[in-house]
């Protein structure tokens, strides 16, 4: 619990220095620091020939402020981090209405603090409390509720565990702690720029003596943070400031004990604990622990009026669970060996269950699924796990991943990744034997296992600016839209862009008429995960060709050779087109 509270404190400090806190600083300044700071009694704004007017006296400050200010921010955002997607999916609403419902009232704080009026507007419902008037000026808290709701730190390992337990529902005690640490680590820079801000209206004359217009420059602030949330206009300022926090966020995100810790597979519960029984590609049969249920399922497929499947009403079948994503290298080559177990021993008593885990956003469309699975030729029913509720169940952290669960319900063997086909048949054959004694089973698939060798290829290169792996250029790899230039030397298993392209967190695209992007592999195979609408074209060894790309992503193969090869080849992917990530055979 300790461990998981300092990951959580020191990822949090980490995004609290970040560019992306960088729009709410102003507000933190003025209305969380400035106005809390002592003014100078009976003193006013200047009129003209410098004479000052007599003003009433300053309303009494609250110094607790920017501790309310911050502490309504981390209240906020842990639960709307934690709960905001599980409420908002009960209730059938949209995901987005709480962070609109935060920009409302950071809006309706910034025109009171302009309006004296609209302020007093403001405070008549909450009349009727005895001594309590909800002054924009001395209050804090209600601020802090609303940046919390709008607050969009910077993505990370910590915060993916985070949002996994939050949109699945698996919220513990361990993920509360890392939440609530997170948030105080991401808020602890806020909190010391906010009493810098009281610090310096307190020592600079100017701010001691001009507190209304303060409250009137804190009010358009928050009006400028509101507006320009509403046209996203805090992604342009982070495109423009390079990530200088980009190294110090690897170095933690990519620590072992980090991923450990977060065990970002899931957490055990009462269904899975009994997993770690199992020896991950044991050669013989194991026993550990009743299967977990599919859970949190979306949509089936290839079930009769779409009907779910529960496990309970499988007993006395062989069942194999295969954990997948259609765009995933590896299981497109894990896929055929499946689908042939299917069709041979689906009448001697196998159920092949396939649970569909997105990797990508694209692939939780059930179209993109349904047309996939088709294309593949898949006939089994297929779970649509676009929360990760059955993936955490198992704590699965794998694609492709098998699960064989035997005829009384218990998990027999697991296999995570591809290869080892032929014990996996093995163990399969004899559980429908030991299901049904005397059972005449189709003699075995004996399709050839074309696993790579992954120490002999490159890695799997994504391209999105959150996932990207590999990348070998000098310029800063963040959101939005920047240029590239080809480096003079570029290392083995590594990419380069050229142009102008616009980052995504999942995908990149070029700004106009095309771009380039060089890649050196080794590999039997390269493709390449694309979708939209246009052309790429990719050149190697003197040879150029050019393949449409049309539709929702896919995988499209590039090159392919008889044995693994170094190579080098150039991709100028066209306007109107989308490249995920390379993938490699």
């Amino acid at each position: 619990m300790l461990t998981l509270a300092l990951i959580g404190l020191i990822g949090g400090l980490v995004t609290g220095i970040s560019p992306c806190i960088l729009p709410v600083l102003p507000v933190i300044f003025l209305s969380g620091g400035a106005q809390s700071a002592r003014t100078t009694p009976n003193s006013g704004d200047a009129a003209g020939g410098g004479v000052a007017t007599a003003a009433p006296p300053a309303p009494p400050v609250s110094k607790a402020r920017p501790y309310l200010v911050i502490a309504g921010l981390v209240v906020s955002f842990s639960l709307v981090t934690l709960f905001g997607s599980l409420l908002l999916s009960i209730l059938g609403l949209p995901q987005d209405v709480l962070r609109w419902g935060g920009i409302v009232v950071l809006a309706l704080i910034g025109i009171g603090l302009i309006v004296p009026a609209f302020e007093h507007l403001l405070e008549k419902p909450f009349s009727w409390i005895p001594q309590r008037r909800p002054d924009a000026a001395r209050g804090g808290f209600p601020l802090g509720l609303a940046l919390g709701a709008i607050y969009v730190p910077c993505a990370g390992p910590v915060l993916a565990a985070i949002s996994v337990a939050g949109s699945t529902g698996k919220i513990g005690l361990e993920t509360v702690v890392l939440t609530v640490t997170f948030a105080v680590g991401a808020a602890t820079p806020l909190l010391i720029f906010a009493l810098a801000g009281r610090r310096v209206a307190e020592r600079v004359k100017a701010f001691r003596r001009r507190q209304r217009g303060i409250r009137i420059t804190a009010g358009i602030v928050m009006l400028a943070l509101s507006l320009g949330l509403v046209f996203n206009l805090p992604q342009l300022l982070q495109r423009v400031i390079p990530d200088y926090t980009s190294a110090l966020q690897d170095k933690v995100n990519n620590s072992d004990q980090v991923k450990k810790a977060l065990n970002l597979g899931g957490l055990v519960n009462e269904q899975n604990k009994d997993l770690d029984k199992c020896t991950e590609g044991a050669k013989e049969l194991e026993s550990c622990g009743t299967a977990p249920d599919i859970t949190g399922i979306q949509q089936w497929l290839n079930t009769p009026g779409g009907a779910g499947v529960d496990l309970k009403q499988l007993r006395g079948k062989v069942v194999l669970l295969d954990f997948w994503a259609y765009s995933c290298i590896n299981c497109q080559r894990s896929l055929p060996h499946v689908t042939a177990w299917d069709k041979a021993y689906r009448q001697s008593g196998l159920q092949v269950i396939g649970i569909h885990s997105p990797e990508y956003a694209f692939e939780k469309e059930p179209g993109n699924v349904a047309s996939a699975a088709k294309g593949f030729g898949i006939e089994y029913p297929v779970a649509l796990d676009n929360s990760l509720g059955t993936w955490t169940n198992y704590r699965n952290r794998f694609w492709p991943a098998h699960y064989l669960i035997d005829a009384q319900g218990t998990v027999r063997h697991i296999k995570f990744g591809e290869g080892d086909y032929q014990s996996t048949e093995r163990m399969i054959r004899q559980l429908l034997t030991d299901a049904s004694p005397g059972v005449n089973l189709p003699g075995a698939t004996e399709l050839s296992d074309v696993t790579p060798d992954t120490g002999k290829i490159t890695p799997e290169t994504y391209l999105g600016s959150t996932k990207r792996v590999n990348f070998a250029g000098t310029e800063t790899y963040t959101s939005g839209e920047k240029s590239f230039a080809f480096p003079g030397e570029q290392p083995k298993d590594s990419f380069a862009l050229e142009g102008d392209w616009t980052l995504t967190s999942q995908h990149i695209t070029p700004v106009k008429e095309q771009g380039r992007i060089r890649l050196d592999y080794r590999a039997k195979e390269v493709r390449m995960v694309l979708s939209g609408s246009g052309t790429v074209s990719y050149e190697s060894n003197g040879v150029t060709k050019t393949i449409r790309v049309e539709g929702t992503p896919n995988s499209y193969q590039l090159l392919s050779t008889k044995d693994i090869t170094e190579g080098r080849v150039t991709v100028t992917v066209g306007a109107g087109v989308q490249a995920y990530s390379f993938t490699f055979g």
